[in-house]
Protein backbone atom coordinates (compact mmCIF):
# COMPACT_ATOMS: atom_id res chain seq x y z
CA UNK A 1 0.00 0.00 0.00
CA UNK A 2 1.65 3.45 -0.99
CA UNK A 3 2.09 6.18 1.72
CA UNK A 4 -1.25 7.72 2.90
CA UNK A 5 -0.20 11.02 2.57
CA UNK A 6 1.14 10.77 -0.81
CA UNK A 7 -1.63 9.65 -2.51
CA UNK A 8 -4.92 9.47 -0.29
CA UNK A 9 -6.88 6.01 -0.69
CA UNK A 10 -10.72 6.09 -2.10
CA UNK A 11 -13.06 3.21 -0.27
CA UNK A 12 -16.63 2.95 -1.25
CA UNK A 13 -19.69 0.75 -0.96
CA UNK A 14 -23.08 0.57 -2.76
CA UNK A 15 -23.99 3.69 -0.45
CA UNK A 16 -20.89 5.77 0.46
CA UNK A 17 -17.84 6.96 -0.82
CA UNK A 18 -14.62 8.40 1.31
CA UNK A 19 -12.73 10.29 -0.19
CA UNK A 20 -9.83 13.21 0.38
CA UNK A 21 -11.54 16.78 2.06
CA UNK A 22 -12.15 19.33 -0.68
CA UNK A 23 -12.47 22.60 -0.60
CA UNK A 24 -15.61 22.16 -2.41
CA UNK A 25 -17.29 19.95 0.47
CA UNK A 26 -17.90 23.42 2.46
CA UNK A 27 -21.17 24.12 1.98
CA UNK A 28 -21.99 20.63 2.47
CA UNK A 29 -19.94 20.18 5.66
CA UNK A 30 -21.74 23.29 6.95
CA UNK A 31 -24.86 21.13 8.02
CA UNK A 32 -22.54 18.71 9.72
CA UNK A 33 -20.72 21.24 12.04
CA UNK A 34 -23.67 23.15 12.36
CA UNK A 35 -26.10 19.89 13.90
CA UNK A 36 -26.52 20.81 17.00
CA UNK A 37 -27.71 16.88 17.83
CA UNK A 38 -24.67 15.58 15.76
CA UNK A 39 -21.80 18.23 17.52
CA UNK A 40 -22.15 16.64 21.28
CA UNK A 41 -20.99 13.29 19.57
CA UNK A 42 -17.67 14.66 17.95
CA UNK A 43 -14.34 13.89 19.44
CA UNK A 44 -12.34 16.82 20.15
CA UNK A 45 -10.32 15.36 22.76
CA UNK A 46 -6.96 17.40 22.36
CA UNK A 47 -8.59 19.64 19.98
CA UNK A 48 -9.17 23.63 20.02
CA UNK A 49 -13.01 24.38 20.36
CA UNK A 50 -15.73 22.53 19.55
CA UNK A 51 -16.48 21.75 15.73
CA UNK A 52 -19.34 23.74 16.26
CA UNK A 53 -19.23 26.22 12.69
CA UNK A 54 -22.48 28.48 11.94
CA UNK A 55 -20.31 30.26 9.26
CA UNK A 56 -19.56 28.91 5.41
CA UNK A 57 -16.71 31.13 6.06
CA UNK A 58 -14.98 29.38 9.25
CA UNK A 59 -16.21 26.20 7.53
CA UNK A 60 -14.09 26.92 4.86
CA UNK A 61 -10.84 27.99 7.24
CA UNK A 62 -10.99 24.85 8.88
CA UNK A 63 -11.33 22.80 5.59
CA UNK A 64 -7.73 24.44 5.14
CA UNK A 65 -6.10 23.99 8.14
CA UNK A 66 -7.33 20.08 7.95
CA UNK A 67 -5.78 20.22 4.25
CA UNK A 68 -2.66 21.75 5.52
CA UNK A 69 -2.35 18.98 8.34
CA UNK A 70 -2.54 16.52 5.74
CA UNK A 71 0.49 17.87 3.67
CA UNK A 72 2.30 17.93 7.50
CA UNK A 73 1.19 14.37 7.92
CA UNK A 74 -0.21 15.07 11.13
CA UNK A 75 -3.82 13.60 10.27
CA UNK A 76 -5.76 12.06 7.03
CA UNK A 77 -9.73 13.50 7.28
CA UNK A 78 -11.55 11.82 4.57
CA UNK A 79 -14.95 13.32 3.32
CA UNK A 80 -18.00 10.69 3.31
CA UNK A 81 -19.90 11.18 0.57
CA UNK A 82 -23.94 9.70 0.72
CA UNK A 83 -23.77 8.19 -2.92
CA UNK A 84 -27.43 7.99 -3.30
CA UNK A 85 -27.90 11.97 -2.41
CA UNK A 86 -24.44 13.11 -3.84
CA UNK A 87 -23.94 15.01 -0.65
CA UNK A 88 -21.40 15.13 2.25
CA UNK A 89 -22.48 13.90 5.20
CA UNK A 90 -19.63 13.80 7.04
CA UNK A 91 -15.45 13.60 7.59
CA UNK A 92 -13.18 10.39 9.32
CA UNK A 93 -10.32 11.62 10.59
CA UNK A 94 -7.20 9.15 11.29
CA UNK A 95 -3.57 9.21 12.19
CA UNK A 96 -1.13 7.65 13.67
CA UNK A 97 -0.55 8.04 17.33
CA UNK A 98 2.87 7.52 19.22
CA UNK A 99 2.22 8.11 22.63
CA UNK A 100 3.57 7.28 26.36
CA UNK A 101 0.17 5.63 27.22
CA UNK A 102 -1.65 2.32 26.23
CA UNK A 103 -3.14 4.13 22.98
CA UNK A 104 0.88 4.27 21.50
CA UNK A 105 1.08 2.65 17.86
CA UNK A 106 -2.75 3.14 17.53
CA UNK A 107 -4.54 4.61 14.25
CA UNK A 108 -6.52 7.00 15.87
CA UNK A 109 -10.28 7.58 14.72
CA UNK A 110 -12.67 10.60 14.72
CA UNK A 111 -15.79 10.56 12.63
CA UNK A 112 -18.12 13.62 12.58
CA UNK A 113 -21.38 12.40 11.16
CA UNK A 114 -24.72 14.48 10.97
CA UNK A 115 -27.12 13.69 12.83
CA UNK A 116 -29.72 11.85 10.55
CA UNK A 117 -26.73 9.63 9.31
CA UNK A 118 -26.77 8.60 13.84
CA UNK A 119 -27.43 4.85 13.37
CA UNK A 120 -25.60 2.04 13.92
CA UNK A 121 -25.93 0.31 10.28
CA UNK A 122 -24.89 3.49 8.52
CA UNK A 123 -22.13 3.73 11.47
CA UNK A 124 -21.14 0.35 10.30
CA UNK A 125 -21.67 0.90 6.84
CA UNK A 126 -19.35 3.46 6.86
CA UNK A 127 -16.60 2.83 9.14
CA UNK A 128 -16.69 -1.09 7.58
CA UNK A 129 -14.92 0.97 4.83
CA UNK A 130 -12.02 2.33 6.93
CA UNK A 131 -11.32 0.26 9.43
CA UNK A 132 -10.00 -2.84 7.89
CA UNK A 133 -7.07 -1.06 5.80
CA UNK A 134 -6.50 1.33 9.05
CA UNK A 135 -3.74 -1.29 10.25
CA UNK A 136 -1.66 -1.23 7.13
CA UNK A 137 -2.11 2.94 6.38
CA UNK A 138 -1.07 3.86 9.62
CA UNK A 139 0.68 1.20 10.68
CA UNK A 140 -0.60 0.82 13.45
CA UNK A 141 -1.67 -2.51 16.00
CA UNK A 142 -4.88 -1.11 17.11
CA UNK A 143 -7.58 1.59 15.84
CA UNK A 144 -9.46 3.57 18.65
CA UNK A 145 -12.39 6.10 18.54
CA UNK A 146 -14.14 7.84 21.42
CA UNK A 147 -17.83 6.85 22.00
CA UNK A 148 -19.71 9.08 24.52
CA UNK A 149 -21.72 7.59 26.77
CA UNK A 150 -24.95 9.13 25.07
CA UNK A 151 -24.06 7.74 21.50
CA UNK A 152 -25.94 4.51 21.76
CA UNK A 153 -25.72 3.86 18.28
CA UNK A 154 -22.43 4.81 17.72
CA UNK A 155 -21.69 1.93 20.75
CA UNK A 156 -23.51 -0.76 18.90
CA UNK A 157 -21.96 -0.24 15.78
CA UNK A 158 -19.10 -0.55 17.12
CA UNK A 159 -19.35 -3.49 19.11
CA UNK A 160 -20.70 -4.96 16.24
CA UNK A 161 -17.53 -4.77 14.66
CA UNK A 162 -15.56 -6.52 17.66
CA UNK A 163 -14.20 -2.79 19.44
CA UNK A 164 -14.08 -2.90 23.27
CA UNK A 165 -14.40 0.03 25.61
CA UNK A 166 -11.18 0.47 26.97
CA UNK A 167 -10.73 0.79 31.11
CA UNK A 168 -7.31 2.60 29.73
CA UNK A 169 -7.45 6.56 29.39
CA UNK A 170 -5.52 8.05 27.08
CA UNK A 171 -3.10 11.16 27.70
CA UNK A 172 -3.32 14.39 25.76
CA UNK A 173 -0.17 16.11 25.10
CA UNK A 174 -0.80 18.80 27.70
CA UNK A 175 -1.68 15.80 30.04
CA UNK A 176 -5.67 15.92 30.28
CA UNK A 177 -6.84 12.35 30.85
CA UNK A 178 -9.91 11.55 28.11
CA UNK A 179 -11.86 8.48 28.47
CA UNK A 180 -14.69 7.01 26.16
CA UNK A 181 -12.43 5.02 23.67
CA UNK A 182 -13.19 1.75 22.06
CA UNK A 183 -10.43 -0.19 20.73
CA UNK A 184 -10.03 -2.90 18.41
CA UNK A 185 -6.99 -5.10 18.39
CA UNK A 186 -5.29 -6.21 14.93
Amino acid sequence: MKDVYEVCPQFENERFLLRFLSANDAQDLLKVYSDKKAVPLFNCDGCFGDFYFTSLETMQNVIAAWQVEYQKKGFVRWSIIDKCKAEVIGTIELFHRNAEDYFTECGLLRLDLRSDYETASEIERILSLIVPPAFEMFTCDKVATKVIPEAGERKKALLKMNFVLSSEQLVGHDGTKYNDYFVLCK
